[in-house]
């Protein structure tokens, strides 16, 4: 009984909060309420209950124009009848960066009843035939820029392949793609006349959508479900099956710590394969909000996007933030950016003080999500939490429980570390390999160290895998990194335990400096052994260009003893910085 009052409350605390209980005549809204009624909170349900409520509102604006919800809602439908899929709850591959037809793939499956494997667009050869092969999608929907590396993979993995945006060129054939033949027969004579492509390439999902009629098909017998797959970042990436019908209750908890409203734009740059991307577009569209997309992030487009929307809010990875503050003061100054209400970050943890430069350059609008692929969220800081402390991960938001315990699982109490443990509304229903997942008292090991302190605020403090034992001294690398970005000279850093015959292990920073600066081993020495502690001072200094990043921003620490001159690690995605001004 109290749960349940608890969910009316949070619900109509919701409605009044976002601005989602006036925006149009009751008529409408009972329409709205009806469809989502029918069809559950699923990506299709969103869609459709907001096309019944606000039919020409923007729902999705990209490099292509803008679509709005009716349009959207209708493309989706028509998409979902065309797919070449049988059977309850179909699995569906989606190799896409973002734009629209990712989107309208998304709401299609859900609509279908499909279950949706979220590809990382950073991944190698390796890593897609071995997610492929451990999953087996019946159908594969890409960008043709993931041809070639499609075309690696064996045909049994990639049988049935349609192209999100636009068919490959002739000569990058895939083996065993679908045929247009194989899609119902058009009712409108001039689709009929249209050419059809070669068995040897695969029909874009535009062209399933013009074979196809209007569909009224109703809600899939059994609800569709997204398999979010982990970064990868300590080794193979791993499935993490997500509820089908989330409810609205995780909105309710996200804007209790995040001002979200219905009438803000939301621009979502963080990638729809990541669990934060794909919560955005979910959270939007929950909201009636528009979505914008952009291919691929560029810190000044984000700049120009701000300025030319009204109460704008960006969705992003921390990297993103850190190349915006890169980019040379007379480019930052040519963009109004007073319409920016939110900038939410999640996926990594913020360095240093860059939520207060951030903060200091574009105004107190930062929030900062601490979470997982597996728990969701965990925690939300928001501008006054960074204010106090830029490196804090801030307080649980509603209807979360967070708790610090020790190696024999008891809670220990403030300003002591110990393995973080949550629950909330939305975690995640174990692993498609069926790994096994620590659960204590019903809260989820997140697999971080952390503590709160003496105020509320949480810190994490690294992975617990990832501490360092170096002659019998525990280290956390993050002190360390914390420390060494202090110096002026240094723009970014990771510190790692590497494998050493005396000590056990010994410490190895990598180190990236601010163009036209200096700096050597010894110093760098000197100064943890000052800031920190003597043993905490790096043994190994290594001055490098860039840290290796994955798709998502993580910098992957076992790529950074890469040798130079050898092939870049499967998955490592270049995140250049802006070029300085004059160059």
């Amino acid at each position: 009984m109290r749960r349940r009052i608890g969910h009316i409350r949070d619900l109509t605390a919701l409605l009044l909060r976002t601005g989602l209980l006036f925006a149009g005549g009751p008529r409408r809204l009972l329409r709205q309420l009806g469809t989502l009624r029918r069809w559950g909170t699923t990506l299709g349900g969103l869609v459709a209950s907001s096309a019944a409520r606000s039919p020409s509102r923007p729902a999705l604006i990209d490099d292509e124009g803008v679509l709005t919800f009716a349009e959207l809602d209708e493309l989706a439908a028509r998409l979902a009848a065309g797919l070449p899929l049988h059977g309850p709850r179909p699995r569906v591959g989606v190799l896409c960066r973002n734009h629209r037809g990712m989107a309208l793939t998304l709401v299609a499956c859900s609509r279908r009843g499909a279950e949706v494997v979220l590809l990382n667009t950073g991944f190698g050869t390796g890593q897609i035939r071995a997610v492929l092969g451990e999953l087996r999608p019946a159908l594969i929907v890409a960008d043709a820029e993931f041809a070639p590396l499609l075309s690696n993979v064996p045909i049994a993995l990639r049988r049935n392949v349609l192209w999100a945006d636009h068919r490959p060129p002739a000569g990058m054939p895939l083996a065993a793609p679908v045929p247009l033949a194989a899609l119902p027969p058009a009712p409108r004579p001039d689709v009929d006349a249209m050419p059809r492509p070669a068995v040897g390439s695969g029909p874009s999902i535009d062209e399933i959508i013009s074979s196809e009629p209007a569909s009224d098909a109703g809600p899939p017998q059994i609800q569709s479900r997204t398999i979010m797959l982990s970064s990868g970042t300590t080794g193979r990436p791993k499935g993490a099956r997500r509820p089908p019908r989330p409810g609205l209750w995780p909105l309710a908890s996200m804007t209790s710590r995040i001002p979200l409203r219905s009438r803000q734009t939301m621009i979502v740059e963080a990638p729809l394969f990541h669990t934060w991307g794909y919560a955005a577009l979910q959270m939007a569209w929950a909201l009636r909000a528009p979505v914008v997309l952009h291919r691929r992030f560029d810190p000044e487009q984000t700049l120009r996007t701000i300025a030319s929307h009204r109460d704008a809010t960006v969705f992003a990875v921390p990297v993103m933030c850190q190349r915006i503050l890169e980019l040379p003061p007379d480019v930052r100054d040519r963009y109004d950016t007073s319409a920016l209400r939110i900038f939410a970050l999640s996926g990594a943890a913020l360095p240093g003080d860059l939520a207060t430069r951030f903060m200091d350059a574009f105004g107190d609008r930062l929030y900062n999500v601490y979470g997982s692929t597996e728990a969701s969220w965990v925690s939300i800081a928001t501008p006054h939490d960074l204010r106090l402390d830029p490196r804090t991960a801030g307080r649980p938001p509603r209807n979360t429980a967070l708790a610090i315990v020790d190696d024999d699982g008891r809670k220990v109490g403030r300003s002591t570390r110990g393995q973080i443990f949550a629950a909330n509304e939305l975690l995640f229903e174990g692993y498609t390999g069926g790994e096994p997942m620590e659960v204590r008292d019903g809260l989820l090991a997140t697999g971080d160290l952390g503590h709160i302190d003496h105020r509320g605020l949480l810190f994490v403090e690294g992975r617990s895998d990832g501490m360092v034992v170096s002659g019998g001294e525990n280290i956390l690398p993050k002190d360390v990194e914390d420390a060494l970005l202090k110096l002026p000279e240094v723009q970014e850093v990771a510190v790692t335990g590497v494998a050493d015959d005396e000590w056990g292990q010994r410490l190895a920073a990598y180190i990236v400096l601010r163009p036209g600066t200096r700096l050597d081993a010894d110093t760098v020495r000197e100064y943890v052994h000052a800031q920190v502690a003597r043993y905490a001072a790096p043994r190994d200094v290594h001055f490098i260009p860039e840290l290796p990043r994955n798709a998502t921003g993580k910098v992957v620490t076992r790529w950074l003893s890469a040798r130079p001159g050898r092939p870049l690690p499967e998955g490592h995605v270049e995140w250049p910085r802006p070029r300085a001004a004059g160059l």
